[in-house]
């Protein structure tokens, strides 16, 4: 992609407004606890008072709007105390020009490299620093600075409590996350009556699992209807898998396809009334019909056979336990006990420092996209801030908050988030400038306005970044009304300072960027050896099936799941980037893709049919395991290094297997459709030579 198409599709991408589904409800709580604090500092104290605790609330309630599944409250009082250490530290050094940009190229170093914890953590860090900013430009003394800290601390406190206090729809998002993995399942059996090889997208899966980590005291306090459904939706997925496989289960014409067909509405129908109940905290309602399709068939339905008959009575069996586990009320709660591990275990905060500590150590290094982030990030906004300082314009500090608060670690997203940013700051400040140049709105109005446009904000969020923008820049100018500084050079100094701190932005990722692209063929490769150990540990279940460790199987597949999602997410932010050596073709990065895909959905078909523990030991399972392991990591390596994967051993192996059993069964079938896959990665990775032209003569 060239430059210009680049940065067209970036703008769209920043100024496009999507459908989203409002929470009022949620907002207007926000809204009323930023009013709170407004209300009560501007009766209390001075203007320049309210001003910095209204930040603090202001943020301490967006931090309650992320895609977190910690507690709210937990949230909106962490995000309060770090803008209240940040605020007085800067506070200590504004005094000293020299130290407190060096105070600030340390805390926006740290901000950046925040993100190597979570996205959740990196936007909080990078408002951090933009709060800091500009709290720190009200004069004050140290005790003025101990003030604005508890203050801003006070916000967060007030943002909390009301959480607690007048909690909207407890347990929302993990019910909606645990429904939408429902409904995902549910969509996924429909696909497959009519395509027996449709794809399966994870990600719902994995924000269940997500949702569901909690500590031994959240779980106590669960509703009963989150406790299961979610780990059988797991294992319904191969088993509606191997029953649609035109290879494994029933044939693709005829009787059996049909009752096969009429198994999977009914399952889809199943799986909906079930995520309904879970998302309303409802009992589940049933229609008979789907009831009586996964009734045992009479004389009067075909009947199934071989793999096909074992999938659908797993089937049926998977259905009644969702069922069964999901219908009960809202109210009825399931006792945990610690010892039994019935719950996905979630470290409290003190545990995560040594996780986090350890996530910034693994992205301290030159090569990594994090690091080069929070170096780039730093450069500008040291440079912004500086530049800000010089330039007789006031308000110096609005250069480096934009920098901030649009760079991320991707070219696609900061560039789209520079031009949402500066739109939004211009149809913003202009509404908000008409409105004090028109009326000359007092304090008090116009702390009413502030609170209006950050209920907007946290309503309208989720539209797009433009339009957050604009209720945001509107919000500080009428914030800049109550301490009483003039409308016109508010608005003056915003547009150009904010056009400034968003051509510094863009301008960093152009000189010194970390392309996506050039990566592509590291995530393959990535993809590829989680691929392989998740069909080894199901091997390893046929080759010693009187060995029973579940864990290795399961964590294989959460540990593929994540490599698929990576390879995914690097494949999007590589299509906006305008680059043109991408290390792999189009065509090869979708040939690519969809035989991994093979090669993953293959041993869950293994997975679907694993043995029981008395059943006999399978020496070829054992034999190809072992060739398929020597083989895999010349076989990444490969993929890394632009050379052809050599599968030779797997196939001798494969061929012995075969050839000594005397009815192929389902690892056999499904160990074919894997060395299918890998033959189709081979060929998709593997250098084209060019063609020669027609009457020239070979080398």
């Amino acid at each position: 992609m060239t430059w210009s198409s680049a940065l067209k599709d970036t703008a769209r991408a920043g100024l496009t407004i999507e459908k989203a589904s409002l929470e009022p409800m949620v907002a207007l709580r926000g809204a009323c606890g930023v009013a709170i604090v407004i209300g009560l500092t501007l009766w209390l104290g001075t203007p320049r008072l309210a001003v910095s605790s209204a930040f603090g609330a202001f943020a301490s309630g967006l931090a309650t709007f992320q895609r977190s599944w910690r507690p709210r409250p937990v949230l909106a009082l962490a995000v309060a105390m770090g803008l209240a250490f940040s605020t007085f530290v800067g506070y200590m050094a504004i005094a000293n020009h020299v130290l407190f940009v060096v105070l600030l190229a340390l805390w926006t170093l740290l901000a950046g490299m925040a993100w190597a914890i979570g996205p959740v953590s990196g936007m909080v860090s990078s408002q951090m620093v933009a709060v800091m900013l500009f709290t720190v430009t009200l004069p004050t003394s140290v005790l003025g600075a101990l003030h604005h800290a508890g203050l801003i601390a006070f916000g967060g406190l007030v943002q909390a409590a009301l959480i607690v206090v007048f909690p909207i729809r407890p347990w929302g998002r993990q019910r909606d996350a645990l429904a939408d993995a429902l409904a995902a399942e549910a969509d996924y059996a429909r696909r497959l009556r009519h395509d027996p090889v449709a794809t399966f997208d994870p990600q719902p899966l994995m924000d269940a699992r997500s949702a569901a980590a909690m500590t031994p005291r959240q779980a106590r306090r669960r509703p009963g209807q989150l406790g299961g459904p979610r780990g059988l939706a797991e294992r319904l997925r191969p088993v509606l898998a191997s029953l649609a496989d035109p290879v494994l289960g029933a044939p693709p014409e005829g009787p059996e396809r049909d009752r096969v067909r009429e198994l999977l509405g009914a399952a889809a129908a199943v799986l909906d009334a079930v995520a309904h109940a879970v998302r309303w905290g409802r009992p589940v309602k049933v229609s008979p019909e789907a009831m009586a399709a996964l009734d045992v068939p009479d004389e009067t339905r075909p009947v199934l056979t071989g793999a096909a008959q074992r999938s659908a009575l797993r089937l049926i069996v998977l259905l009644a336990d969702v069922v069964e586990s999901a219908d009960e009320r809202v109210e009825s709660t399931r006792p945990t006990v610690p010892e039994e591990r019935r719950h996905l275990l979630r470290p409290s905060v003190p545990r995560l420092v040594p996780v986090g500590l350890r996530a910034l150590r693994r992205e301290a290094r030159w090569s990594s996209a994090i690091g080069r982030h929070a170096v780039r990030v730093t450069a500008v906004v040291s440079l912004g801030y500086a530049l800000g300082s010089m330039l007789p314009l006031g308000h110096g500090y609005w250069a480096p908050m934009t920098s901030v608060m649009v760079m991320r670690p991707d070219f696609a997203q900061t560039y789209s988030r520079g031009v949402a940013r500066f739109a939004g700051t211009v149809v913003g400040v202009w509404l908000a400038g008409g409105l004090m140049a028109l009326f000359h709105p007092g304090m008090y109005v116009c702390a009413g306005l502030a609170v209006l446009c950050i209920g907007l904000m946290y309503l309208l969020m989720r539209t797009g970044y433009s339009v957050a923008s604009t209720c945001i820049a509107a919000y500080v100018v009428f914030l800049l009304g109550i301490a009483g500084e003039g409308w016109s050079q508010t608005v003056w100094a915003r547009l150009a300072l904010t056009l400034l701190g968003g051509l510094l932005a863009l301008a960093a990722y152009a000189v010194f960027p970390a392309w996506e692209t050039l990566r592509l063929r590291d995530r393959l490769a990535d993809w590829l050896d989680a691929n392989g150990r998740y069909a080894l540990a199901v091997l390893a279940r046929y080759a010693h099936p009187d060995v029973r460790k579940p864990r290795r199987v399961r964590e294989a597949l959460l540990d593929q799941r994540a490599a698929r999602l990576e390879w995914e997410e690097a494949v999007a932010r590589a299509e906006k980037e305008p680059v043109r050596h991408r290390g792999i073709s189009r065509r090869a990065e979708r040939a690519a893709e969809s035989a991994m895909a093979m090669m993953g959905r293959a041993t869950m078909l293994m997975e679907a049919h694993l043995p029981d523990s008395d059943a006999p030991p399978s020496p070829g399972a054992e034999a190809f395991a072992a060739a398929l392991r020597d083989a895999l990591p010349d076989a990444t390596a490969a993929v890394r290094e632009r050379r052809r994967p050599d599968w030779t051993a797997p196939h001798e192996a494969y061929a012995a297997w075969r050839a000594a059993v005397d009815e192929e069964g389902v690892a056999v079938r499904a160990t074919e459709l894997l060395l299918d896959a890998v033959d189709e990665l081979a060929d998709a990775v593997a250098p084209r030579r060019r063609r020669e032209a027609p009457g020239r003569p070979t080398a």
